[in-house]
This record gives structure tokens, sequence and C-alpha cells, in this order.
């Protein structure tokens, strides 16, 4: 009898809980991190063009902080960044992929103007001085930190991509090294969700 009364109890338990549906996404949604406020930034664009994400309405928008210095997880992320654009086709019209510079002391215009685009054509690197840098890293919940001495220095950092739906609000946090095709199944749905 005992065990009975367990048994239900725990029914009554799991029940009870809110279930949440399934998420059609592969990517991690932290729409709820920005649920409050909607998200923007003031950055810079090569051309010295200010830039903020409401500029990109209507496109889904791909957004990576790293820095050009970078050995292997911004490289590896661009790269798969370009072949995810391929694999869209047509659709890639509709996506922007904007690099974000962690690294302003180094991560000059010309050098944003040449490296970034080098992987896509329409990558665009954006940048902003130290403090306006720290802020958007933070707004997006970017940890990173310089390891090494002044000139030849390292920076350790987050590495998740943000895939930003079409009306602005950050939506997925998609994991370093996700399969190309996740990404782009992703990116479609988001864009399905415009109409």
């Amino acid at each position: 009898m005992r065990n009975l009364l367990l048994l239900l109890f725990m029914t009554l338990l799991v029940s009870c809980e809110k279930s949440k549906p399934p998420t059609p996404f592969q990517a991690i949604d932290v729409s709820w991190r920005y649920a409050e406020e909607p998200v923007d930034f003031h950055l810079t664009d090569p051309n010295g063009k200010m830039r903020r994400l409401s500029d990109f309405k209507g496109k889904v928008v791909v957004l990576f902080f790293g820095y050009t210095h970078c050995p292997e997880i911004c490289p590896t992320t661009l790269a798969d960044l370009a072949q995810v654009m391929r694999l869209l086709d047509k659709d890639a019209e509709k996506v922007q992929v904007l690099f974000v510079t962690l690294d302003p002391e180094r991560d000059t215009p010309k050098l944003l103007a040449e490296y970034v685009p080098s992987f896509h054509s329409s990558f665009l690197g954006l940048y902003g001085d130290a403090q306006t840098t720290a802020q958007v890293a933070k707004t997006f919940g970017v940890n990173y930190e310089k390891r090494g001495e002044k000139g030849s220095y390292t920076l350790d950092h987050s590495d998740g991509t943000y895939l930003i739906g079409t009306r602005g609000k950050p939506v997925l946090l998609s994991p370093y090294n996700q399969r190309t095709a996740l990404l782009v199944q992703d990116i479609k749905l988001l864009l399905q969700m415009a109409h």
C-alpha cells in the first residue's frame, strides 16, 4: 500500500510540472535572456559606418565574437559559416554574418576589412573601443580575457554563435563546432518564422 501511495504521489508531482513543448531547433534557445528588452549595439564597420543590430532587420543575423589573431576557434567558425552560406544557396541573401572583434587594439578596420570577407564576401567585421566592446560582449554573455605578453597575447573567449531572428530578437546560441547542416536547418526555420 505504501509503495502504491508513493507511486501515486510521484505521478502527481510529474504531472504538475509545466511541460515545455519540444523546440524544433538544434541550437540552444536563449530567447528568455532577452525577453525584457530588445538587444542592440552600436559598433563600427571597417568603412567607418556606425552599425546597429536593428540595421539588419528582415535578415537572420549570425553573430560571432572573436579576433583575427585567434589560432583555431575563430577561423574554424568563420570557415564553417562560409560553408553554411554555400549550403543556404539563395536563402543566403536573407542572412547576415557579423564578426565582432574582442581585440580592437590589434584588429584595425583595415585588418577586419581584409580578414572577415576572405571567408565569404558578405561577412562583415565590426569593432568598438575597449569599453564598447566590453559592453556589447556583456550584453550577449560573452566572456574574454587576455593571456600572455603585450603584443603577442591571445584571448580566451566564449565560442558560441548567436542566431538572431528577422525581428531582431536573439533566439539561439549555437555551440562551437556544431555541424553545418544543423546550423542551416536552424537558419531556415528562423527564415520560415518570419512569414
